[in-house]
């Protein structure tokens, strides 16, 4: 006679040993890696259940790391930025270390402070084909990047476009010493833009300038 599978029970939570920490069907939860040397993985749990020896189970559906997709890590990609992928698996409820967020890429770039269980999520990822949704994101500066939370921008005060520093030869500490700022572009189109205050952030364009007021 053919043995009959263990019945499994849906569970409403579940309580991560050693802790008083509460994880629910929604939440993101930090899970032990088989290499103690690598960071923890990051899923999404979808489902809790028991069987009849009280091993509790959970179906996760795991955020890959930049670094772990086919693509690699790219320059704008954040240090905390992570891919909710299609990889669904089941783990034991064991092997979770404790609770993290993974927010919205807007709200992240809302926080005045980033814990170290913070994350961003911006992008949804096809693990078997390294696709990603959206395929297309807003890019900036003249090396047309998309945004990343961890660089400081400047923003010019004409075409409103958000410039890295380095792209305008300043330093971290000039960019945040400019009051006004005007790109090369919009400042060789309309000088009277200009204030005391405004800084050219190219050279170039600033050498530019210096040769117009000798013509005159």
């Amino acid at each position: 006679m053919a043995k009959t599978r263990p019945a499994k029970k849906s569970l409403d939570s579940y309580t991560i040993k050693g802790t008083n920490k509460v994880v629910r069907a929604g939440d993101c939860v930090l899970m032990r890696p088989s290499d103690s040397d690598k960071p923890p993985y990051v899923a999404r749990v979808e489902k809790i259940e028991s069987d009849i020896r009280n091993n509790v189970k959970v179906k996760v559906r795991w955020y890959y790391r930049p670094e772990e997709s086919i693509g690699g890590r790219r320059q704008f990609h954040g240090a905390k930025e992570l891919f909710l992928s299609d990889h669904f698996d089941v783990q034991s409820a064991d092997t979770i270390e404790g609770k993290c967020t993974v927010h919205s890429f807007k709200n992240y770039t809302k926080l005045e402070s980033v814990g170290a269980d913070d994350y961003f999520c911006r992008f949804e990822y096809k693990s078997a084909t390294g696709g990603f949704t959206p395929d297309r994101v807003a890019v900036y500066c003249k090396c047309e990047m998309p945004y990343n939370p961890d660089d400081l921008m400047v923003q010019c005060e004409g075409c409103k476009d958000w410039f890295h520093p380095a792209c305008m030869n300043m330093t971290p500490e000039q960019a945040k010493k400019v009051d006004h700022f005007f790109c090369p572009s919009c400042s060789s189109e309309d000088e009277d833009k200009k204030t005391r205050n405004s800084h050219v952030a190219s050279p170039l364009a600033e050498a530019k300038l210096e040769s117009k007021r000798r013509k005159r």
